[in-house]
């Protein structure tokens, strides 16, 4: 039974327990569903997430950058009438807000007329003073702005705080009301819900608009600070929803005053920067000399206007609670009104008498930096004595960098937990972006909710609590949440996609060099695995021990003290290899993971799906442990790793992002096949020396050759198949004809001026030398010993594989950012 505490706002039941007017109707679906429905719907919810992949990275978490996002699918529901006043505050605040910081960046006048403290500004660390005195693009230093909103117990919202410098949340918001629309669609049916997509369009309009050329499609790109960033699972989504390109600060670089972002094809020019990496991080050339996050040149850009950078460099100044007091006597001067939104009870250290009120009354209030909001507030209640009497030196150490506010009893919402739903304090984040006919706000939100009924888990940036889909009811007599989507402007087709940052190139590459290392690994351990065991079952120890030495001859990884003790060499693999050895299966899967993260926007649902399962997998091969069915559980790693590569080659479009992957994977097997032919010859006295059947076993190839020759496997035979002959897919000759066609194709797309370029060069080499060689010569024992022909081409092969990835490196992901484009003929008279 669900049950909010005395003498606090509940958002659904009013103070007679009875369900507010705008819940009903969706209760009434709601009662609809039994228990084991709401288990059910609840379960897929977590599904979805996790199968999609949506994370919040919380820095010294122990789960790290896989934590997962939380959401209660019960969503919180709003009427229009009060949505409608929540959002014409919004508006107002936003546009005071930007006013307040064009005049702290400009005349300073609410300084001189005493509205604005000068320690306020001075003292403020994002205060960037080489942005003074200059206009940013579009005349607005905010183009989007979020604001955190509490309920008091009398039903009234007030604000909490202000986000001005890279509003988080809206990406989340969306992928909320995706999962939850899957979850309860027949209440979202029955529910007259305000759609989102208008929101995400104006953002979209909005961000072209700004652009300082005249050009139909303006290059918009959206730059993150990286995958170690907390909310980049959001940065890579809305690129994605919004059609930018994901850049990081090493994509992008300054030439004339002019931001290009460096791609295969040459530098092409960036016209909109929407940032995620917070001001001061930038611009190492004028604001912090020492990060590698940001574009050198940039803020000389942006002022000269040939970039627009949203929000303005310099627009978190206002990004904390520092402010807030000041507001109602500022917006009376700016505006000539009163706010309609107050904030929470607010009092700034740097003022004596608001000093000595919050040293007196810290133990009822919340403190927090002044500044900016990426520190965890600290709630004066439930600090200890010697973690309030340190609050209190923090304050009177540096006062101007503390505030403190009056949050109490906060609106409750239910959550679902354990089976049952328990009221649950909430912080409300609502998004609003600036547009031709002014401040736009998405009708819907975030809702933050706690773990614990405090205020210090419903924030955003702890990762703490859980968050809840907005649902703002429509009025009956309103169509709006029914129409259509408004007519766009006709489609500029186009096929091919040349904006390919040569960063995402390098990673797209290495991916399939790391997908196809992961399937080598885990066919050699499957093999060794099985053939190990088999000896150990017929009490046969000297036979695993050889049969482990052969398999490090042929590249895997053996633990030297595996082999002391033949009987646990099993479990010494499967320790060694799934538990994070070096060199073993479960690193090369991390390594493959530290590459995929860089590509979130690149790559499928399905796609990313597949890998989290290739991960899943070796974690839970390694807890279990060696097993009778570890050799199967082995070929489903392996299927799991070709659903990837076949994933791939279905899915994706044949362009430079399929380019680069596909070339990995075929360097990596080609030198693959080259280490283990290698390793399967050195070392042999005769043929029979030779592991041949393992070879033909562990390059999937067993099957054609007993078709074609119905004998016992033969050297020359085996070598031909696995080195030269271009139908099997897993000879070497078959990759270097895929590689061959490769480089010819990506020398088109680099601008080829007739001549071969060094990457064709190379493959003209290899391929001739895979064509012209010949098997039988290869397959004889020679005088010295030994297979020294085969070991000197295989060598051959190897040295020139490897130098093929260099050039690649250095022709399209080191130094394609010199390339600058080439310009029309008529810019050149």
């Amino acid at each position: 039974m669900y049950a909010p505490p005395d003498g606090v706002h509940d958002e659904m039941l009013g103070p007679d327990g009875q369900a507010r007017p705008h819940w009903r109707a969706f209760l009434n679906s709601f009662a609809a569903l039994s228990p084991d429905d709401l288990v059910q719907r609840w379960e897929l919810g977590q599904n979805l997430l996790r199968d999609n992949g949506v994370t919040y990275n919380v820095h010294g978490d122990p789960e790290g950058l896989e934590r997962p996002w939380t959401l209660d699918p019960m969503p919180l529901l709003l009427p229009a009438a009060e949505w409608d006043w929540i959002a014409r505050a919004v508006a107002q605040r936003a546009g005071l807000l930007n006013e307040v910081m064009a005049d702290l960046y400009g005349k300073r006048t609410l300084i001189g007329l005493g509205l604005v403290p000068p320690a306020l500004l001075h003292a403020n660390p994002a205060f960037l003073r080489p942005c003074h005195g200059w206009m940013p693009a579009g005349g607005h230093h905010l183009h989007m702005y979020a604001v955190d909103l509490v309920r008091g117990a009398d039903g009234a919202w007030r604000v909490l705080a202000d986000r001005t410098e890279s509003p988080a949340g809206a990406g989340y918001a969306l992928e909320n009301r995706t999962i939850v629309n899957r979850i309860l669609p027949e209440q979202f049916r029955a529910t007259h819900i305000e759609r989102l997509a208008p929101f995400f369009e104006a953002l979209r309009r909005s961000l072209q608009a700004l652009s300082p050329r005249r050009t139909e499609t303006p290059q918009v790109v959206l730059l993150t600070p990286g995958p170690y960033n907390e909310t980049y699972f959001e940065h890579a989504f809305l690129a994605r929803h919004l059609g930018l390109t994901l850049v990081q600060g090493e994509d992008l670089t300054v030439r004339d005053s002019n931001v290009y972002m460096k791609t295969l094809t040459g530098l092409q020019q960036v016209d909109v920067i929407l940032r995620r990496t917070t001001g001061e991080w930038c611009d190492p050339l004028e604001l912090r000399g020492d990060s590698t996050l940001g574009v050198a040149g940039l803020l000389q850009s942006a002022r000269a206007g040939n970039v627009a950078v949203v929000n303005a460099l310099g627009s978190g100044l206002l990004d904390g609670g520092a402010i807030q007091s000041f507001l109602p006597s500022i917006a009376r001067h700016l505006l000539g009104e009163s706010l309609m939104m107050t904030s929470v009870p607010s009092w700034w250290c740097g003022n004596d008498s608001d000093r000595a009120f919050v040293a007196a009354n810290l133990h009822r209030l919340v403190l927090r930096p002044a500044f900016h909001n990426r520190i965890s507030p600290r709630l004066g209640a439930a600090l200890s004595e010697t973690e309030h009497q340190a609050a209190i030196a923090d304050i009177m150490a540096r006062p101007t960098d503390w505030v403190a506010q009056q949050v109490d009893s906060l609106s409750t919402v239910p959550v679902w937990s354990e089976g049952n739903f328990e009221p649950r304090s909430m912080v409300l984040r609502v998004f609003a972006v600036s547009t031709e006919s002014g401040w736009q706000v998405m009708p819907g939100g975030l809702a933050r909710v706690s773990t614990q009924g405090d205020l210090l888990t419903a924030r955003l940036q702890t990762g703490g609590g859980g968050s809840k889909d907005l649902w703002i009811i429509a009025e009956q007599s309103s169509t709006s949440a029914l129409l259509p989507r408004r007519r766009s402007t006709p489609v500029k087709l186009v096929r091919g996609n040349r904006d390919l940052p040569s960063r995402v190139a390098d990673n797209m590459f290495w991916l399939g060099r790391y997908v196809e290392r992961c399937e080598g690994s885990t066919r050699l351990l499957r093999a060794a695995l099985s053939r190990i065991e088999e000896a150990l079952d017929q009490n046969d120890p000297a036979r695993a021990i050889f049969t482990a030495r052969i398999m490090a001859r042929l590249g895997l990884h053996i633990p030297p003290q595996a082999l002391e003790k033949p009987e646990t060499l099993p479990r010494a693999l499967i320790a060694h290899h799934l538990g994070g050895g070096e060199d073993g299966l479960s690193e090369q899967v991390d390594q493959l993971l530290r590459v995929v993260i860089n590509l979130r926007d690149r790559l499928s649902v399905d796609t990313w799906r597949a890998l989290q399962r290739l991960r899943d997998d070796v974690r839970r091969l390694h807890l279990d442990g060696p097993r009778s069915d570890t050799p199967s559980r082995l070929n489903d790693l392996i299927l799991t790793i070709e659903a990837v590569n076949g994933l791939s080659m279905e899915n994706m479009t044949r362009g430079p992002l399929w380019l680069f992957m596909d070339s990995g994977r075929r360097v990596e097997r080609a030198t693959t096949i080259v280490d283990t032919l290698g390793g399967a010859l050195t070392d042999a006295e005769s043929e029979d020396a030779v592991p041949m059947e393992l070879l033909l076993d562990l390059w999937d190839s067993a099957m054609t050759y007993r078709s074609r020759y119905l004998a016992a496997p033969r050297l020359a035979a085996v070598l031909d198949l696995l080195l030269c002959d271009e139908s099997n897919p897993r000879s070497l000759g078959f990759q270097l004809a895929a590689l061959s066609e490769h480089m010819d194709t990506l020398a088109q797309i680099a601008g080829s001026n007739g001549f071969l370029r060094a990457e064709q060069r190379l493959m003209t080499v290899l391929c001739g030398t895979a064509r012209t060689t010949d098997a039988l010569v290869l397959a004889r024992y020679d005088r010295d010993g030994g297979y020294h022909d085969a070991e000197r081409l295989l060598e051959n092969f190897r040295s020139r594989l490897w130098e093929l990835s260099e050039v690649l490196s250095r022709e399209y992901f080191s130094h394609a950012q010199w390339r600058l484009p080439v310009r029309p003929p008529e810019l050149l008279a």
